[in-house]
């Protein structure tokens, strides 16, 4: 279904794929396709939108990875992190300004929807509008367990964690590996992730590797045992919204 829908709408075929696609009528996807007014390619990291600029757009990320940032008293903090098919700061249709900086990493194309198209949804397609406040609450959740995370676990266990969502997450959206993941980030972003310094963050990679559990190397995250890393990780996709328990079906694919 993933190769199908990104063939059919390249710009927007990943929104909600894996989760709430399937509630979206051919109608619904063809004018979030319409959305898009505007698309730019990024071939390097760059910050799109600052902390207390005002906007009136919304991100749409197609390709790439793009990171949620909060800079405070010298030190960068990564509150989030965004996969192909996130609107990246829909939140901000709501907020004006958003209170971190939107970064993306390495190459990354975004797409770009005007909040008064967003007005017109809200007024004329209120099963969209409850599919799109859906991508925001799932943005949410994924914020209250690393959360959870960071609290909970060791720096080996949080990067290892790091890895596994991000894993899933391109799964979902048709972009997973069968024996781990590429990713621009790099071992500062994790650091920044996961709350520690670059130089423990290089002893949890280390561990990692030592321990046979994962390998983080040039972008590359090698896993000779999936199920193990995330035992390791205390990883429970469920937050994820794509199976298991808080999976939705049908509630949300009727007006």
């Amino acid at each position: 279904m993933g190769s199908s829908e990104v063939d059919k709408y390249p710009l927007t075929g990943r929104f909600l794929l894996g989760r709430l696609r399937h509630a979206m009528t051919a109608e619904e996807k063809d004018l979030v396709e319409s959305l898009v007014e505007e698309t730019e390619r990024f071939p390097r990291s760059t910050t799109l939108l600052a902390r207390g600029q005002l906007t009136d757009r919304s991100t749409l990320l197609i390709e790439g990875h793009m990171l949620q940032v909060i800079r405070q008293d010298g030190r960068r903090h990564v509150v989030g992190m965004h996969v192909p098919g996130d609107f990246a700061d829909l939140h901000g249709f709501a907020l004006k300004r958003l209170d971190h900086d939107l970064v993306t990493v390495g190459n990354s194309l975004v797409g770009y929807v005007s909040h008064a198209k967003l007005v017109e949804v809200t007024r004329q397609y209120p099963h969209l509008t409850r599919l799109m406040w859906f991508s925001t609450l799932m943005d949410a959740a994924i914020h209250r367990q690393w959360i959870l995370k960071l609290q909970e676990l060791p720096a080996p266990r949080r990067v290892a964690h790091v890895f596994a969502e991000l894993w899933h997450r391109l799964d979902l959206v048709g972009l997973g590996r069968k024996d781990g993941l590429r990713t621009p980030l790099i071992q500062a972003d994790l650091a920044d992730m996961c709350g520690t310094t670059a130089i423990h963050m290089n002893r949890a990679l280390a561990l990692l590797k030592k321990e046979g559990i994962a390998e983080f190397r040039r972008g590359t995250v090698y896993v000779p045992d999936r199920d193990r890393l995330e035992a390791y990780a205390s990883f429970d996709p469920d937050y994820l919204y794509g199976q298991g328990k808080l999976r939705v079906g049908g509630e949300l694919s009727k007006p």
